[in-house]
């Protein structure tokens, strides 16, 4: 081969090449342009949650000192304290029971009330309103109402409860009650939105399924087994998880109740993880609890859509 066809077959592989890098930008631009737009997001969560998250992996296996700085590796030895803590233990207890109290019972409470508001009558946009108007509260506005409510001799529940006879119950410094005030407060937090969102289900459901059912006779208990649960389990399906995650995250309203008491009763994960961090200043142990809790609920979230989806029906 002489240097003239070399050089030329030089040039077609050249071309050949700037071909292909041609028709791979081509090919790419959309990917491109997608990623220009989740650029903002993927910052926000860069900085805001995946550095975050992978901080805390870090920490918790280390002892740190009271600026929050990594002083000694030791390994799994965090979370092998905690498991073998009485207090750890006793959190993981209480926010078990806490998620038994508030999760099922707000999920029932706003069905029914979307039920009831789902109704064609007079004046019930009111009372949608109502039923709604927790969702325009903060936490510490509404726990602020209820520690006043829940208050041992001026409290209005008491005050009631005088009323009928009833002895006064010592709802925020009674273990036995601690624990089931903050689940009321919680419960009475979660219904609005839980409520509006069940609300949209119900009035997405086709009426002519309710139509062919009253032609055949069917009642409204029968209506409600075959009809509307069915037709809404996507919806329950969400505000159940949601409502189930937002329970093990809760800690404005035990601040504010009762700061973990009384006889640490009240004590949630959450509050337990801030206590740990920014009172006693062990970093390291509070990341090993951060990192259990995420264990926990990503476990139990999964199991939830393996088997509480095979009951969800999507139109």
């Amino acid at each position: 081969m002489n240097l003239v066809e070399a050089e030329r077959v030089r040039k077609k592989l050249a071309e050949k090449q700037l071909i292909e890098r041609q028709s791979i930008w081509k090919k790419t631009a959309n990917f491109r342009i997608a990623m220009l737009y989740l650029l903002p997001s993927i910052l926000l969560f860069s900085i805001f949650l995946f550095y975050p998250m992978i901080k805390t992996v870090y920490l918790s296996f280390f002892l740190t000192d009271s600026k929050g700085t990594a002083a000694l590796f030791v390994g799994l030895e965090n979370y092998i304290y905690l498991l073998q803590s009485d207090r750890f233990q006793k959190s993981m207890m209480s926010t078990g029971l806490f998620v038994l109290y508030t999760v099922p019972t707000s999920v029932l409470i706003a069905l029914f009330l979307a039920l009831l508001s789902n109704e064609k009558l007079k004046g019930i946009g009111f009372f949608r309103t109502i039923f709604s108007s927790t969702m325009g509260m903060s936490v510490a506005a509404s726990a602020v109402i209820w520690l006043f409510l829940f208050h041992p001799t001026v409290g209005t529940i008491n005050s009631f409860f005088g009323m009928l006879g009833i002895p006064a119950v010592r709802w925020l410094l009674d273990p036995t009650w601690a624990l089931i005030s903050i689940a009321i407060t919680t419960i009475w937090m979660n219904i609005g939105f839980s409520f509006l969102i069940i609300l949209g289900g119900l009035q997405n459901i086709d009426q002519h399924l309710y139509e062919s059912a009253n032609i055949d006779g069917a009642g409204y208990f029968y209506q409600l087994r075959r009809i509307t649960v069915p037709m809404l389990s996507p919806t329950l399906f969400f505000i159940i998880t949601i409502t189930f995650i937002n329970s093990f995250q809760s800690f404005g309203q035990v601040d504010i109740l009762t700061r973990g008491g009384p006889a640490e009763s009240t004590n949630l994960i959450v509050y337990s993880i801030y206590q740990e961090a920014f009172i006693n200043y062990q970093f390291g142990t509070a990341s090993a609890q951060a990192i259990i809790l995420f264990i926990i609920v990503f476990v139990l979230t999964l199991l939830q859509f393996k088997f509480g989806e095979r009951k969800v029906h999507y139109q």
